[in-house]
């Protein structure tokens, strides 16, 4: 297998040329691939990519004062947490991966929060209940992003958290005009959380959520950020902050405590990697699905990806097995690893995936898996700096703003994460007191010959392994640069065992943007997929390349949401 220079030369230029049916994004371009939105950002001294304008703002600034990769990352987040509620927020959690120059190193950083302590398996069969409620109280657990935050900048950063939530806190007091796909999911959210105290009087104004270009302000969010700047992460985690959410979810006939709030912590852990033809990359382990991506990259080096055309059933039902296979085992071991013995090493070695590729018939889709989730909104944002540090962090409330559950005159939405947990006696994901559930958001990274090459993620619920594997293929095998291997049309499957133990469509379905021609639908159908449309679920793409030669940063972002990689 010849790997593209573009990936080892990190030089924009595509050497390779792949036609995508349909795709007339960017047909009048001069240069590259015609569904491309727009080419790479490159810049010398550092690069931010987010999910929002303002918040890539925010962290360049912060780069710009003196700041380094870290603490950029955590003022974006804060910004985020306020001009896109719809999918983030200090009530959610928080997981990264962190390339520190000094020690050549990657760290990685758990910081999700436990189920309430009080909390039993008993009192949800004494409720009736077959699986966890979406929305109201019995979801809600520890939110872990605001102590994520301290984690890393107490071991990596370089300003004090006062200045990193400054820039957030302006904008929470004197407002920001709302873009159209936050005000689209606002009204969402509305529908799905608007009966529960406290969303109307944070989030709308004479009972409207704001529209397009409106001017929105939280601040009530800025007295929390206020608190947690001054006060640390005792503010939040044992003070005032944790007292209110106590008292609020008692009110709501709650179970998170002050107790489980104080008695909350998070981990540092080893990122794992698997090679994919030359380059390795890295996830973190469960409670995450991470590893799934590494699964389907270890199945698909089996294959001649190269010698497939990417608009093909041929590629797509590789594709689609080897995912199958993947959330298969995401689904039965895939949970908190302080509660069960998870065997990471040999789901992601090479004589696993050689064992599982014989599972997978060329010419028949398998209707053995049953399908999983794949919904809950979420943020990415990467962002690398002049010293050679790259952050990669994703943070979530899940189901786009999480429970419903707004503490009294604090200006978030706690997290619904813990409907993620299984019901079923004896599943490894089973629903237990102080226990991490399943987990969805996963940072990614990519390292060359022990050196940082990328750091990039996928929003999107079980969307995110699929495209983070996808997003390697593109690169590696189709010999897209960074902005179009984002770009490109993307590949959909639901179908493997949920890891909350539910079962729903035999063999799954398969969704395609648009830019996959007929024909390959068509063939597809002939395999034995069936095929369905899924607007808006194909997830939210974040990158930073490292151009080792040149000594430059390569930056792409989502042209599905409102993204921006700016540098400088």
């Amino acid at each position: 297998m010849k790997l593209k220079s573009l990936l080892f030369a990190c030089s924009g230029i595509l050497l390779g040329s792949l036609h995508l049916a349909g795709s007339a994004i960017g047909a009048d371009r001069v240069t590259g691939e015609s569904f491309a939105t727009r080419s790479e950002v490159i810049a010398q001294n550092g690069m931010v990519a987010t999910s929002q304008p303002l918040a890539t703002q925010v962290g360049l600034d912060v780069l710009k004062q003196g700041g380094n990769a870290i603490d950029a990352a955590i003022a974006a987040n804060a910004m985020l947490g306020l001009v896109e509620p719809t999918g983030s927020g200090i009530g959610g959690d928080l997981f990264a991966i962190v390339w520190d120059a000094q020690s050549k190193q990657l760290y990685g950083l758990n910081a999700s929060g436990r189920s309430p302590l009080s909390l039993s398996l008993d009192e949800f069969k004494k409720q009736g209940l077959s699986e966890i409620p979406k929305f109201g109280p019995l979801p809600v657990s520890v939110p872990g992003a605001v102590d994520g935050w301290f984690m890393l900048s107490e071991r990596f950063g370089s300003l004090p958290m006062q200045n990193l939530l400054a820039p957030a806190i302006s904008y929470a007091r004197n407002g920001f005009p709302v873009s159209e796909l936050i005000a689209y999911y606002f009204s969402v959210n509305q529908q799905r959380i608007g009966q529960y105290p406290g969303f109307e009087q944070t989030f709308t104004t004479n009972g409207n959520t704001p529209k397009k270009g409106e001017i929105f302000k939280n601040p009530a969010l800025a007295n929390t950020y206020e608190k947690i700047a001054t006060g640390g992460r005792d503010a939040f985690y044992k003070g005032d902050i944790a007292r209110t959410i106590g008292a609020f979810m008692k009110q709501q006939g709650g179970f998170l405590s002050y107790q489980d709030m104080a008695a909350h912590y998070s981990e540092w852990l080893e990122p794992v990697s698997s090679n994919y033809r030359g380059v390795d990359v890295w996830e973190l382990p469960p409670n995450g699905q991470g590893i799934a991506a590494l699964q389907i990259l270890n199945i698909l080096e089996l294959y001649d990806i190269e010698g497939m055309q990417r608009d093909s059933a041929e590629f797509i039902h590789t594709f689609v097995e080897a995912k199958k296979l993947a959330f298969a085992d995401r689904a039965k071991f895939y949970a908190d690893p302080a509660f069960n013995q998870i065997p990471v090493d040999w789901l992601i070695s090479k004589e696993y995936a050689r064992k599982r590729q014989q599972l997978i018939s060329p010419s028949k889709a398998s209707k053995r898996v049953d399908a999983g989730k794949n919904e809950g909104d979420t943020i990415y944002l990467t962002v690398a700096d002049r010293f050679g540090n790259m952050v990669s962090l994703i943070q979530s409330n899940y189901r786009g703003m999480g429970s419903g559950m707004i503490p009294t005159d604090l200006g978030f939405v706690l997290q619904n994460r813990g409907e993620m947990f299984s019901l079923q006696e004896g599943h490894f994901n089973q629903y237990e007191p102080g226990k991490r559930p399943f987990h969805t958001i996963i940072p990614a990274f990519v390292t060359k010959n022990n050196k940082p090459l990328m750091s990039f993620g996928v929003m999107g619920g079980g969307t995110q392994p699929q495209m983070h594997a996808q997003i390697i293929v593109n690169m590696i095998d189709f010999g897209m640069n960074l902005q179009e291997a984002g770009d490109a049309p993307r590949i959909l499957h639901t179908g493997s065992s949920s890891p909350t133990g539910h079962k729903m469509l035999d063999g799954g379905y398969i969704s395609l943007e648009s830019g996959f021609s007929e024909k390959t639908r068509r063939d597809l159908g002939q395999k034995g997929h069936i095929l369905t449309d899924s607007v808006g679920a194909f997830g939210g793409y974040q990158a930073i390349m490292f151009d080792d030669k040149n000594k430059v940063y390569y930056g792409a972002s989502e042209s599905r949401k409102d993204g921006q990689a700016a540098g400088y």
